[in-house]
């Protein structure tokens, strides 16, 4: 599933390639042809990001909230407003298993870094440029064909809502949620999450995170998926956190102690900025400039215990413990998380 920095991505690239323009809007599949029927024709206004879902906003009140869950995913085409800062120079973004990346420090050679699994990771950052391309954002993305210039491009499968200027197209697959809001809905499906430090002025967000992790018995393992608790944390994140506060995850969350709560709220903040800067969960920190250049090539070098089952701890030395949680995999060290 998307976790928080990938969406905030996603809203980022209709900023520069929808917003301000008006849309034509279909629904090749057929499943969401009455929404689609609603925004045809109508200029997007607006959009934000909370936690994992998106919404943007289309003139007369309109909102589309998406949530892309498992298995959803954007696909872009055409004439794209890049911003280097999320997307690297061929165009290619997104969380997990895409080619063609650019690291800060070879972005001026152009130099595309790629590791097995085809995984970007980028921070090139600079002024926004214009590239013909065809680019996905999702959490799982392999072997996506360019489509060259054909426009519009063809409907590849089953693509659930297409928006499209008279240059970009976006096609919408496999979301979990699609569907059209009024003002005080999408205020009341905000108002149910929990605060994302991207949107969230950060001392209140603190406050209310704490707050709401310090009176639940709930294992703080399962209160960092909680999306009521705090938006956007998901599977990777949250075993990261736990490992980097040195926690137990089976500790109820009023059982940890508030400073710890504290620090894992700014530690979410500041991962989360780096995720959205560098379209990685990078979470090691300390890093030299080789063992920086191999973590963004490889998640094998990226993370301290997640997906690292039976490893031995990057610290300790003790075998990574794997358990399910909350239906998801978690991933931790008995010795350092105690």
């Amino acid at each position: 599933m998307p976790e928080g920095h990938s969406v905030h991505r996603i809203a980022r690239q209709f900023e520069r390639n929808f917003v301000g323009r008006r849309v034509s809007a279909s629904s090749p599949q057929g499943r969401f042809a009455e929404g689609a029927a609603v925004l045809n024709g109508h200029e997007a206004a607006s959009v934000r990001a909370v936690g994992k879902q998106m919404f943007l906003e289309f003139e007369g009140d309109v909102w589309l909230r998406v949530h892309l869950g498992m298995y959803g995913a954007w696909d872009f085409a055409g004439e794209i407003l890049v911003d280097p800062t999320i997307a690297s120079a061929n165009g290619r973004m997104g969380q997990t298993n895409q080619r063609g990346t650019v690291l800060e420090d070879t972005a001026r050679a152009g130099i595309p870094i790629m590791d097995a699994a085809g995984e970007n990771s980028l921070t090139s950052i600079g002024a926004p440029r214009r590239a013909r391309v065809h680019v996905r954002m999702s959490e799982q993305t392999k072997g996506l064909a360019d489509e060259g210039d054909e426009w519009p491009p063809p409907v590849v499968g089953q693509v659930r809502l297409r928006l499209m200027t008279d240059i970009t197209c976006a096609d919408l697959r496999g979301p979990t949620a699609c569907e059209l809001q009024t003002p005080d809905e999408v205020a009341q499906t905000i108002g149910k999450l929990g605060p994302d430090p991207l949107v969230d002025d950060p001392a209140e967000g603190e406050e209310r995170f704490t707050r709401a992790v310090l009176r639940k018995p709930t294992p703080i393992g399962l209160l960092l998926m909680d999306q009521n608790v705090v938006s956007g944390i998901g599977n990777v994140y949250r075993a990261e956190l736990l490992f980097r506060a040195g926690l137990d995850p089976h500790t109820p969350g009023r059982d940890v102690p508030e400073e710890t709560v504290r620090a894992i709220w700014r530690d979410w903040s500041r991962l989360l900025r780096i995720g959205v800067e560098t379209g990685q969960m990078m979470t090691m920190d300390d890093l030299s400039d080789d063992d920086w250049r191999k973590a963004m090539a490889s998640r094998d070098d990226r993370h301290w215990v997640y997906h690292r089952a039976g490893l031995p701890c990057r610290v300790c030395g003790t075998a990574i413990l794997l358990e399910e949680m909350g239906a998801r995999k978690l991933y931790w060290c008995p010795v350092d998380q105690t």
